[in-house]
């Protein structure tokens, strides 16, 4: 585990030895249990730097790389000052991607749980946001979103940023590299000025320091080095492939590196929508994320790559942050970004928590200037793959044998929290005595406001529905439908 910080005060570094617990960082008892509950031994170095000078209300900038435990750094600080007693909003979090804001909204509430009646909501777009005003009428304490939305309520008068005390920049870089600048510095000139503002990133650029000059009071910034081996558990590949040849190419790198989940990016929505006809046409199981689906099926897409009932992912860099896939074993850049920030970002979805990860880079050759800007960038050799005729079976082979089903299918039921219902009522409706299912062959659940997913194994999938749509969750009936294209194939 990484020990040591770099710590500045205006224009002072300190190196700082990190070696702490949770028990340490002055947090409250009550989310020191929480903390504990989940699991959650030592806290990550990024966590262990920051959360004390965030606990005393310091502006701050951090900066490790993604995947660290940056959410947790700052959603802990946000939590111990919220007065429950108050509904309103008392912490603001802008997130680049309606994802990220999903997968921070679930870590607040997680961690929060300790908190009874904490109200915390995400204002993003692609959703109605009739519904959005009226949850702001009735009272939040935690806000969270995407800039864009977030300023049309503020501008509306539906967002009341009076009581703010804390703002927060989730992954700042990636939000102003999208072009969200203008907004963002709209926003935080409308907000009072007596507040908490926190930067949280990956990369330090030049934007990120222009902001914090502009917004933030004598802020502590936070650098978490990374070793050498940091990127240790993600072999990197590379491969070349003329432009005619990078559909096969792929065909071939997926086949070589087994798999239950590839992400492969591509840099524009044109190339992502050609690769998934192409695919998709021979019986693969993949589909596509990219900023032209709205969000209910880009939930329900990521909820179906997250349990493991979709194999494959074509995805623009809107899923380059804040996709939170458990055991993600492949990643292939069918493009390469033109930043080598970008690319560090990509190769960073694999690999996780000690699982060994493999990243492959499609090239025009030989010394292509984007790899190897991206090598310096990591510090690692970049290994290099020969495909030849004796061991390419050729396309349509390769169609054939990736035209497998995945292991799971995934139910959407028409209920959510909304509806009070846990994991442990789906649980039980589906292997207790009317659902009749073993306990392994249900996977992955994953319960959101209006909706549920859950993951199960494929043969067993469209009993799993019949039974469902039979029988009752805490005493009410819910529509189960199994979704994707894995949907038509389970029989």
């Amino acid at each position: 585990m990484l020990r040591w910080a770099c710590i500045c005060v205006g224009q002072s570094p300190i190196v700082l030895r990190v070696q702490s617990s949770f028990e340490s960082l002055s947090l409250s008892a009550a989310l020191t249990a929480v903390v504990a509950d989940l699991g959650y031994t030592d806290p990550t170095p990024i966590q262990a730097a920051t959360i004390p000078a965030l606990l005393k209300g310091r502006d701050l900038v951090g900066q490790s790389k993604t995947g660290s435990g940056k959410t947790a750094a700052f959603a802990l600080p946000i939590l111990q000052g919220i007065e429950v007693q108050r509904r309103v909003v008392q912490a603001l979090v802008l997130c680049p991607t309606r994802e990220l804001s999903a997968q921070v909204a679930r870590e607040l509430r997680k961690l929060g749980r300790g908190h009874p009646g904490l109200a915390v909501l995400e204002l993003v777009g692609g959703q109605p946001s009739r519904p959005q005003r009226e949850a702001l009428e009735r009272g939040v304490h935690v806000v969270i979103g995407t800039p864009g939305r977030l300023l049309d309520h503020l501008e509306r008068g539906a967002l009341d940023p009076s009581s703010l005390r804390t703002v927060v920049l989730d992954e700042a870089d990636r939000m102003l590299d999208m072009g969200f600048g203008e907004d963002v510095t709209r926003l935080l000139r409308a907000l009072p000025e007596k507040r908490q503002t926190v930067l949280f990133s990956a990369t330090f650029p030049d934007s990120i320091e222009a902001i914090s000059r502009s917004f933030q009071r004598d802020a502590v910034r936070v650098t978490i080095e990374e070793p050498e081996e940091a990127l240790g558990e993600i072999r990197q590949l590379q491969l070349s492939a003329a432009p005619g040849e990078k559909l096969h190419a792929l065909c071939w790198l997926l086949d070589r590196f087994p798999h239950e989940s590839a992400l492969v990016f591509c840099n524009f929505k044109a190339t992502v929508a050609q690769l998934v006809e192409d695919l998709a046409g021979s019986g693969m199981s993949v589909d596509r994320l990219d900023g032209d689906l709205d969000q209910f099926h880009r939930d329900q897409v990521l909820a179906r790559f997250r349990s493991q009932s979709l194999r494959v992912l074509i995805a623009t860099d809107v899923a380059g942050r804040g996709l939170d896939v458990q055991g993600l074993d492949l990643v292939i850049n069918f493009e390469l970004p033109p930043q080598p920030e970008v690319y560090v970002h990509r190769i960073g979805r694999t690999g996780r928590a000690g699982r060994q990860g493999v990243a492959v880079s499609l090239t025009r050759g030989p010394g292509d200037e984007r790899l190897e800007a991206a090598a310096a960038l990591t510090g690692m050799e970049v290994d290099t793959l020969t495909r030849s005729a004796e061991n390419d079976p050729g396309i349509e082979t390769l169609l054939r044998t990736l035209a497998r089903p995945p292991r799971m299918g995934t139910i959407l039921i028409s209920g959510g929290r909304k509806d009070r219902i846990r994991p442990g009522d789906l649980l039980g409706a589906l292997t207790g005595e009317a659902g009749g299912l073993r306990g392994d062959d249900v996977g992955k659940i994953e319960i959101q406001q209006k909706l549920s997913y859950v993951a199960v194994a494929l043969p067993v999938a469209r009993s799993a529905v019949e039974c469902l749509n039979r029988g009752r969750i805490k005493g009410k009936r819910f529509r189960a439908t199994l979704v994707g294209v894995s949907a038509w194939r389970s029989s």
